[in-house]
């Protein structure tokens, strides 16, 4: 009987994220936790013969969102010099998820033509012993530069 060991899940602090502007990278050493996520845009379709709706698919849109530690005004920089030049800046975002004990090895994805969504530009918080921030953004397309491989059953 197959099942999947403890030692082949991905524990979340084994990973790295990088920023890539201008063709200079950056890591992002100061994020919490970061997800991005992929829905489909679907149809409605109604057909003669059939009662019931179906769905056809017509495209995709991605979100992603960021918490991280409120110690670098990157995105700060970054909205702000569209807020005074307007114009708008793209960057990709790669997202490495290695875990050293896990037989499945590493799985690398970059999200392309990433555009921020808000950032938070000032914050105070007495309650606070390490303040954090999100930041949200959403990506035009996605490259799985490399995938996990199957668990070990062994």
């Amino acid at each position: 009987m197959s099942f999947l060991h403890a030692r082949d899940t991905i524990s979340g602090q084994e990973g790295k994220a990088f920023i890539t502007l201008n063709n200079v990278v950056e890591e992002l050493f100061y994020v919490k936790s970061l997800e991005a996520s992929v829905e489909k845009d679907k149809q409605e379709i109604r057909t003669l013969g059939k009662r019931g709706v179906q769905h056809k698919a017509t495209g995709w849109s991605g979100t992603g969102s960021m918490t991280i530690y409120y110690v670098t005004s990157y995105f700060r920089n970054l909205m702000y010099d569209y807020i005074q030049s307007g114009k708008d800046v793209y960057f990709d975002i790669t997202v490495i998820n290695e875990d050293p004990s896990s037989s499945i090895g590493k799985q690398e994805v970059v999200l392309m033509g990433c555009n921020l969504d808000s950032v938070i530009i000032a914050q105070l918080d007495t309650e606070s012993s390490a303040m954090e921030e999100e930041v949200s953004f959403t990506f035009s397309d996605i490259f799985i530069k490399e995938p996990f491989k199957a668990p070990s059953t062994n």
